[in-house]
């Protein structure tokens, strides 16, 4: 005799619906974050319970459920599907397609809440994560398996660095994860389509949690993409996750706490609201070879008001992450773009993890650039200037322009040796403006053609051998010669 399988659910009824929060008699033996359905038709999640009833976040439209539906409680956590298929789609953090394109097929589930691996299962990080962005990857390298936070008020270019990222981790064996957290449908758009005309969305998952979602789904949705990050993490993939932003998670739990009648703290937020993130941040980092020996880099982003980082959840964000990229309004109004303050931003991993041709060219330049400033800054004040002090500072301008990017102008870490070790070798000082925009933007594609031998010993030895340093060395004198720029 064949018994076929079973599986036990308990049964509630609907008391109260109220603006995405369900309470529910019955349902004696829940726990907290598990998975409920109302007849069959809604899913939610557990958040609370007294002895007589559980509060639950819904995640559909409240329009579909009535007081006395029946809710059915399954004997486990909240599971979101996870999987290979879902390279290439947008979904929700149900793991439902919402891209109009067919049912993705998941063969596995993993929890959407669980515990972060413990110490013993990490290693030290060692390997930079390349942003294809010069500023970035010279004086604030990430690690992979590192958090490094993006902060910034609005439209100063918090999500262009992110998207960079995520475009230039092509062809490097990367699977990307974007969770967009309420924004609106119409700037989900856009970022896809860049994704998408860039081949980027072939190795990228969206998960998608925008403005018009239930507030249910705005909350699970960081948690969905980390744990579909960890699905390729422990199968030894470098996975890259971007959660944009949190700033408007942190306001939806907040809205939700509210509504529950939870007692409000700092700026109304509730008593959890730094676990909430610090759950999630933790997730994050680099497996050992028994673990698999993944990794999982975050990215998270936070929008500032008028450059206060000190309000609370971005100072709370600050404090859990291994590092923060400010990004400055009054250096976007400049042109200066990406807009980095590098006097605010820092990683704490630091050059470690930068290959030695990558440290060499780049050791100085921080320093090298706030000299530049706090001198542009004092030339303000004098008619004339010394010499000297007019060199160097024609030294910091070209170190600038060095730093200025378009959005989406992807550069491999070769061409940001190349170009640095040039501005080290005081090449590009006597230089004027147009001759240096060329040299910029010309210089990486001269080297692949002429010298394809040299471009392939730097990227095997990754270090600034004598024999290379006298071939580029040649090489910019020929181009210059050739390009007729002195």
């Amino acid at each position: 005799m064949k018994i076929e399988p079973f599986e036990i659910k308990e049964a509630g009824k609907v008391t109260e619906i109220k603006k995405g929060i369900i309470k529910v008699s019955g349902l004696p033996n829940c726990v907290h974050g598990q998975q409920v359905e109302v007849e069959d038709k809604v899913k939610g999640i557990t958040v609370g319970f007294s002895p007589d009833e559980v509060v639950a976040v819904i995640l559909g439209e409240e329009t579909s459920i009535d007081v006395g539906d029946n809710v059915w409680a399954r004997a486990e956590s909240f599971q979101v599907p996870v999987g290979e298929a879902f390279l290439g789609r947008i979904i929700n953090c149900l793991g439902e397609p919402i891209d109009g394109k067919s049912e993705v097929l998941a063969t596995q589930t993993r929890p959407i809440f669980c515990e972060a691996s413990g110490i013993m299962d990490r290693v030290p990080i060692t390997e930079q994560l390349y942003t294809g962005t010069r500023i970035l990857d010279t004086c604030i390298p990430i690690g992979q398996g590192q958090r490094e936070l993006i902060i910034g008020d609005r439209v100063t270019g918090k999500t262009t660095l992110a998207i960079d990222t995520i475009i230039n981790q092509k062809d490097k064996d990367a699977v990307c994860i974007y969770c967009w957290i309420g924004g609106s449908v119409s700037a989900l758009s856009r970022i896809t389509q860049v994704l998408y005309d860039k081949a980027a969305l072939d190795y990228s998952i969206v998960v998608a949690a925008p403005a018009s979602s239930p507030p249910g789904q705005q909350y699970l949705a960081p948690y969905a993409a980390a744990a579909i990050g960890e699905y390729f993490m422990y199968r030894g993939r470098r996975v890259v996750v971007v959660f944009d932003d949190l700033t408007k998670h942190a306001w939806v739990w907040r809205q939700l706490c509210l509504l529950l009648e939870r007692p409000p703290g700092r700026e109304a937020y509730p008593g959890d609201i730094f676990y909430i993130h610090s759950q999630l941040m933790e997730r994050a980092g680099k497996l050992n070879v028994q673990q698999g020996g993944g990794s999982m880099t975050f990215l998270p982003i936070i929008e500032t008001q008028q450059g206060d980082v000190t309000g609370y959840i971005p100072s709370n964000l600050v404090s859990m992450t291994d590092g923060q990229i400010y990004l400055s309004t009054a250096l976007f109004h400049e042109g200066f773009k990406p807009a980095i303050d590098l006097g605010l931003s820092v990683s704490r991993i630091g050059s470690k993890v930068q290959n030695y041709a990558m440290r060499e060219v780049s050791g100085k330049l921080r320093l090298e650039y706030a000299q530049f400033r706090e001198l542009q800054r004092l030339s303000r004040l004098k008619t004339r200037v010394a010499d000297e002090v007019s060199g160097r500072i024609r030294k910091g301008e070209v170190l600038r322009e060095l730093f200025i990017q378009e959005a989406h102008d992807i550069k491999s870490w070769q061409e940001t040796v190349i170009l640095f070790y040039a501005y080290q070798r005081n090449i590009l000082d006597v230089l004027p403006t147009e001759a240096l925009a060329k040299f910029k933007s010309q210089i990486y594609q001269y080297f692949l053609k002429n010298q394809p031998v040299l471009m392939k010993e730097l990227t095997q030895e990754q270090t600034l051998t004598k024999g290379i340093t006298t071939q580029l060395d040649h090489g910019f004198l020929e181009f210059l010669k050739v390009e007729k720029l002195v």
